[in-house]
C-alpha cells in the first residue's frame, strides 16, 4: 500500500523521494484512463504529505495507442497532453498543491508510425476454397510481435498502389515455425514474385525484439527524409552470425 511505501521511504533518510509513476497499460485509444490516473496520483501526493515527503514530480507512463489498422483510433498526441494536463492542474488547483512536474512516456506513439518494413515477396501457396499464401523474406525473427501478441498490422504492395485490391492474402514468413504469420487476410491486389511488400507502423517492438532465430542475419535499417536514405545499421551477413562461435581444440584434434 502507499502507507507501507511512504512509511518505509520516510524512515530511510539515504532514499532521495522524488516522484511518483505509474503504467496502465498499452495500446490505450482513450484519453480518460490516463486523466484519471492524473487524479489518483494527485491524491497521492497528498498522502505523501502526511509523511512529511515532498513529490516534485508524477510520471503518467505511456500507453497512447496508434494505429496499426484503418478502423484504429486514438486521440492525437495535443489532445492526449492537453486532457493529462487539465486533469492535473484541475486536481492541484482544487487540493491547492503546488503544480509537480508531469512527466510521461510516449514511446511507441512517436516512434512506431515513423517506421515501415519492406520485404521482398516469394512463392505462393494456394489452398483452394480456405487460403492463399504469400512468403516474405523475414518474418518472426525481425517481428515477433505477430506469434507472440497475435499483433495486427496493415499491408501495401508498394510497388502496385494503384492497382485494384482484390486479393485476401495471408503473409507467411521464412521460418521454421507454423505459426510464422505475419498477416491474415490482408487484402492486396495481384501479385508477382519480387514485389515489395509494406508493413506500416513497425517503429516500436520490432527491431528491438528481433534476433537470429533460425540464424537468419537481421535487417537493414534505413532512415529517409526528403527524398534522401541513408543507412543508420547496417545489414547482418553471416559473419555477423558466427564471428562469436569458437570451435573447441580438443574437436578440431578429433576432428584432424
Amino acid at each position: 500500500s502507499w502507507d507501507e511505501v511512504f512509511t518505509f521511504i520516510s524512515q530511510h533518510p539515504t532514499l532521495n523521494f522524488v516522484g511518483l509513476h505509474a503504467h496502465i497499460g498499452s495500446q490505450i485509444f482513450e484519453s480518460q484512463p490516463h486523466q484519471d490516473l492524473a487524479k489518483v496520483l494527485v491524491e497521492c501526493i497528498v498522502k505523501a504529505a502526511d509523511y512529511d515527503l515532498r513529490v516534485e514530480q508524477i510520471n503518467v507512463g505511456g500507453g497512447l495507442g496508434i494505429c496499426y489498422l484503418e478502423s484504429d483510433d486514438p486521440p492525437t498526441i495535443d489532445d492526449w497532453v492537453k486532457g493529462v494536463c487539465d486533469s492535473v492542474v484541475a486536481a492541484c488547483t482544487s487540493r491547492q498543491l503546488v503544480l509537480p512536474k508531469l512527466l510521461s512516456e510516449p514511446g511507441r506513439s512517436i516512434v512506431g508510425p515513423a517506421c515501415v518494413t519492406a520485404y521482398t515477396l516469394g512463392s505462393s501457396k494456394v489452398i483452394p476454397e480456405i487460403r492463399t499464401y504469400l512468403t516474405v523474406d523475414g518474418g518472426m525473427s525481425d517481428n515477433p510481435r505477430p506469434i507472440t501478441y497475435q499483433s495486427v498490422y496493415r499491408s501495401v504492395v508498394a510497388n502496385r498502389m494503384s492497382d485494384p485490391l482484390t486479393e485476401k492474402i495471408t503473409i507467411a514468413g521464412k521460418h521454421c515455425e507454423s505459426g510464422d504469420i505475419l498477416i491474415k487476410d490482408a487484402t492486396l491486389p495481384q501479385t508477382q514474385p519480387g514485389d515489395i511488400l509494406v508493413v506500416m507502423a513497425t517503429g516500436a517492438y520490432n527491431y528491438s525484439m528481433a534476433s537470429n532465430y533460425n540464424r537468419l542475419p537481421r535487417p537493414a535499417a534505413v532512415l529517409v527524409k526528403d527524398g534522401e536514405a541513408q543507412v543508420i545499421v547496417q545489414r547482418e551477413t553471416y559473419q555477423d552470425l558466427i564471428r562469436l562461435d569458437r570451435i573447441p581444440e580438443r574437436l578440431t584434434q578429433s576432428i584432424n
